[in-house]
């Protein structure tokens, strides 16, 4: 991390904050968006956006020169997780309610604990393991492996989104601990909407006329398989606000990480969950059911525990540290 990292807490949790009800906003106009354009055509318009106001950021943060690098593979790599993470996500919330895939996705966390211990060689005690026991165990739950496939809200594959979305996810954070981040949050946000524009290009020219689309009931592959259309003229200010959202979140999120450390501001993140819960409640009258609120609990309740141990395993190498004879 830059030196600028672990110094400003405060300005770190309001912008992880910030993204996080973003995020919400983003997740409630594509659930919304859902059933009338493909999701690579939402993306693609979001990211192109959402792009143009990343580079007022870049301008902002010391011009274009900051978008070069010498790790052109590593920020590719980057934003294919993201897009596959988005993919994973967006495609689950075409089918479930908002509050079930958010906290589905919530688990990305405990991934990022047991990744952590063959990429990044670190020690996890197993305090930290029966959390994240506790936490798959929600996730269980929110599966509901006793229901037959007609009591479910989607079939099993598309219940299985949330956790790939997480999955990717976690790997995308804990290569960026493995490998440092040198780069200005604006350039990294730009690097991931590049990526997005050109996924959805690709996308356009094998899929954008629908072929695939044809004869497929199943919501969530109609969603990635339809047709693209020319948006109507009320949903312009819908993709209008997902791109302002999209290059508010990409700048939010690089920040935060830059100006705190991540013990400090990821337990903010679960902002998102009582958002999420809001918008599903306000705009489709969903409210979760029982299985759905323990999932909720457990999940949150073990990730935040990983949380404060990483917190107080920071705290006590910094004291090692500081009382290490020079």
């Amino acid at each position: 991390m830059e030196t600028l990292a672990q110094n400003r807490p405060a300005a770190g949790i309001a912008c992880i904050v910030v993204g996080m009800i973003c995020i919400s906003i983003n997740d409630m106009i594509i659930k919304q968006l859902s059933g009338a354009y493909p999701l690579h055509q939402i993306v693609m318009f979001r990211a192109s956006i959402g792009i143009m106001f990343t580079l007022v950021m870049v301008q902002y943060e010391g011009g274009l020169g900051i978008l070069r690098t010498r790790q052109p593979l590593l920020h590719l790599l980057r934003g294919l997780l993201v897009v596959a993470s988005n993919m994973s996500f967006f495609l689950a919330l075409a089918v479930m309610p908002l509050a079930d895939v958010t906290a589905m996705f919530f688990v990305a966390p405990l991934f990022i604990t047991l990744l952590s211990v063959p990429i990044l060689r670190e020690k996890v005690g197993p305090l930290r393991i029966g959390a994240v026991v506790v936490g798959f165990v929600g996730v269980l739950i929110m599966q509901r492996p006793w229901e037959s496939g007609e009591a479910l809200v989607a079939n099993r594959l598309v219940l299985l989104l949330p956790l790939v979305a997480a999955l990717t996810y976690a790997l995308l954070q804990v290569m960026t601990r493995k490998l440092g981040v040198t780069t200005k949050a604006s350039a990294l946000a730009f690097y991931i909407q590049m990526v997005f524009i050109l996924v959805c290009l690709g996308f356009y020219m094998i899929a954008g006329d629908g072929r695939f689309a044809e004869g497929i009931d199943d919501p969530s592959l109609l969603f990635l398989f339809r047709a693209w259309v020319w948006p109507n003229d009320g949903d312009w200010i819908y993709l209008l606000l997902l791109g302002m959202n999209v290059a508010v979140i990409g700048y939010a999120l690089s920040q935060a990480y830059r100006l705190a450390d991540a013990a400090t501001v990821s337990p903010f993140e679960y902002v998102g969950l009582p958002m999420a819960v809001f918008w599903g409640w306000l705009i489709w009258s969903e409210l979760p059911d029982l299985e759905v609120w323990v999932g909720m609990v457990l999940i949150m309740g073990a990730g935040m525990f990983v949380f404060l141990r990483e917190q107080q395993k920071s705290r006590r190498l910094a004291r090692r540290r500081i009382n290490v004879p020079r």
